[in-house]
């Protein structure tokens, strides 16, 4: 199949001034969120300031999608419409889609991209998919890189789109309906109470505990740093790193070190790939993703499974490793840290006490200490204070060191909030440019000033009226090399300037170089505008292209009637209803996902297989895990090698649902979705 020629690095914005900041740190694409319907119900953007990011990207030919990635109900379908319309005439270039209903509304020709919440794993739904009318899709980041392989080749235009970096769901994307059962917040309508963050307690089938107190549903992070080249060979064109509830600085530093990667990448190749969008960026700091908040790095099932994927011991960042404590007083206590290290007033440290939970200490403050200073209290750390030119800080918390559980000298420091780091990335950090030929024409009617930048784009310019041969050639060369050349204040900068041959110069004064030059760059951005087109809709393919498979289960997430009618347009026989249609009260999978706790803690067969005196003793029975009053059940289904977190609706959830559908009939607003079972009375 023909691959897609361009690598497209995708950043998330939460707001449009991280998004504009993306852009300028390299990102060919950018998601956000609109006012409504994004899977982050807290990223939330109105459509101006979405335009006003539109505007900025689209000078480097950059790309802005909207994520509408939630299930919609019936009667919110309506301003789900009109919200892709604003989206469009605000410049958007394509919507990211969950929810099959939309499909069937009238919308403007966007472009349709798959979200990662339609749980695309297999060459057929990415297929169908594709024949539907969407042109990218995310894929499953449990994807091995030979199953990546397999749905690109499936499919003969619709891009590839993968996760290269970020928070993991422990779920298959779109199969996790735990928050919703617990707490009645749906992760499929963009409000996940992340229950797969909390501590559970594992037991096997006799009551025995496995696991005390241990965070066995929270994963480490996604890093797929090492695996771009082999991501690329595999078939994606869109490397996205997740992130719209981050900050600023993650935005930065994360876009920044996979646009040197990226760069990298395509400076190495035969030319048959390029970049999705135009000019290239200077980095005022050294991108560094450690440095941002993570649970420490994974690259999950890419390269195939491995033990070590969970963060068990904690969902916090503990930062990087920062020294060691020497001596612990009263009000201070003393550290020695890495000869180059530094901390500052402000700064996040952390460690882990006895039971290995996370402690979190801020520093009030800091200051280095002289070699011959005396220990804050405390035995003294011979070995490390009496090196000659020690690098010994004294710290002083915001509270008695007492307070801090197990702070002791010999303790191992993290730093997980960096001062220093945080003013470097709040500053400038990035500059994007285009780069750009320029040539001076100079005839009897007077100057010409052609500009052509680095995409073929050209523009024109004249200062017209007769002028005199410069005496000073050299001095007259020197000052239109110099006026021409001052793009700084612009998104070009200069490749090449040409100047008239033959050995003589006009006499040009620098007030009207720099008018010519102005003019020149003000023409050029209005023929890349000109030249700038909307990304086109793929037409589904007609008649329309079967689904594979005549039964779709509550998995399928369908929640309203447009969906429904969607599926059954493509041959569906039978449509169970959403989750959070509350037609399933009893015990379901709220959970299947590729992550294995048997596995993870040892206890698979498969890993016993072979194994002497093991091999036939360890078998896949269901575990439980249990957080406060919540209890669920570990099942395994081998065959595919995935497991299933079994339970049920709690009761509380059902009835808020009734009250809330009461409430909204009584104020003349009714609340509407698809139920294919009938209704108890009650109802």
């Amino acid at each position: 199949m023909p691959l897609r020629p361009d690598l497209e690095l995708l950043a998330p914005a939460r707001d449009a001034d991280i998004g504009i900041e993306a852009v300028n740190h390299g990102a060919d694409a950018v998601y956000i969120g609109g006012p409504a319907f994004g899977a982050r119900d807290k990223a939330g953007n109105a459509m101006a300031d979405i335009a006003r990011l539109c505007s900025h990207a689209h000078r480097y030919g950059s790309r802005i999608f909207l994520t509408i990635n939630t299930i919609l109900r019936d009667d919110e379908l309506e301003d789900a419409r009109r919200m892709v319309w604003q989206a469009w005439d605000a410049g958007v270039d394509a919507l990211i889609v969950q929810d099959m209903g939309l499909l069937e509304l009238d919308l403007p020709p966007i472009q349709l991209h798959a979200s990662t919440q339609c749980d695309i794993r297999t060459p057929e739904k990415a297929r169908f998919l594709q024949d539907a009318g969407f042109s990218q899709l995310v894929l499953a980041r449990e994807l091995t890189l030979p199953q990546i392989a397999a749905c690109a080749q499936a499919m003969d235009h619709a891009a590839v789109e993968f996760f290269v970096h970020g928070a993991l769901c422990v779920a298959y994307s779109g199969q996790c309906f735990i928050s919703h059962a617990h707490t009645g917040r749906s992760a499929n309508r963009g409000n996940c109470s992340q229950e797969c963050r909390l501590p559970y307690t594992v037991t096997d089938a006799a009551g025995g505990i496995v696991a005390h107190d241990k965070h066995v549903l929270s994963l480490k992070d996604n890093d797929q740093s090492a695996n771009l080249a082999a991501l690329v060979d595999a078939g994606v064109r869109s490397f996205k790193i997740e992130g719209r509830y981050k900050d600023l600085g993650y935005v930065k530093n994360l876009t920044a070190h996979y646009r040197q990667l990226l760069d990298g990448l395509l400076e190495e190749g035969s030319g048959a790939l390029r970049r999705a969008s135009s000019g290239r960026c200077r980095f005022s700091f050294t991108p560094d993703p450690q440095r941002n908040f993570n649970r420490g790095a994974t690259d999950y099932f890419a390269t195939g499974r491995k033990i070590d994927i969970g963060a068990f011991d904690t969902p916090k960042h503990a930062g990087l490793p920062l020294g060691e404590v020497l001596a612990v007083g009263a009000e201070a206590f003393d550290v020695a840290l890495a000869p180059d290290a530094a901390l500052s007033n402000g700064d996040g440290l952390s460690y882990f006490d006895l039971q290995t939970e996370l402690v979190g200490l801020p520093v009030n403050r800091a200051e280095r200490l002289a070699a011959e200073a005396a220990p804050a209290d405390g035995k003294r750390r011979a070995a490390a204070l009496g090196e000659p030119g020690a690098n010994r800080w004294r710290v002083w918390p915001p509270q008695p060191c007492a307070d801090f559980k197990d702070l002791r000298a010999g303790t191992a420091l993290h730093r997980n909030r960096d001062r220093a780091w945080d003013r470097l990335l709040d500053k400038p950090s990035a500059e994007r440019r285009i780069a750009v030929d320029l040539a001076l024409g100079w005839d009897a009617a007077g100057l010409s000033l052609s500009l052509r930048d680095e995409d073929g784009h050209e523009a024109c310019v004249r200062l017209d009226g007769a002028l005199p041969r410069a005496e000073q050639a050299a001095q007259a060369e020197a000052t239109l090399r110099q006026q021409l050349g001052k793009l700084g204040g612009t998104i070009f900068s200069l490749r090449q300037l040409s100047l008239p041959r033959g050995g003589t110069l006009p006499f040009v004064p620098a007030s009207a170089l720099n008018g010519l030059r102005r003019e020149g760059v003000a023409a050029l951005e209005a023929a890349r505008a000109a030249a700038f087109r909307r990304l086109e809709r793929a037409a589904p393919v007609e008649p329309p292209a079967p689904y594979p498979g005549e039964h779709l289960s509550y998995l399928a997430n369908v929640h309203n009637h447009k969906a429904r009618d969607f599926y059954a347009r493509h041959g569906v026989q039978i449509i169970e209803a959403a989750y959070e249609s509350h037609t399933e009260p009893g015990e379901v999978s709220l959970m299947i996902t590729k992550h294995c706790v048997r596995f993870s803690l040892s206890l698979c067969p498969k890993q016993a297989k072979g194994v002497t005196g093991v091999q036939g003793q360890v078998k896949a029975e269901p575990l439980q895990i249990r957080y406060g009053d919540e209890l669920m059940t570990l099942r395994f289904d081998c065959k595919p090698c995935e497991m299933h977190v079994v339970g049920r609706m709690k009761p509380q959830v059902m009835a808020a649902q009734q009250r809330e559908i009461k409430a909204s009939e009584a104020a003349g607003v009714p609340i509407r979705f698809y139920r294919q079972r009938p209704q108890p009375a009650s109802a």
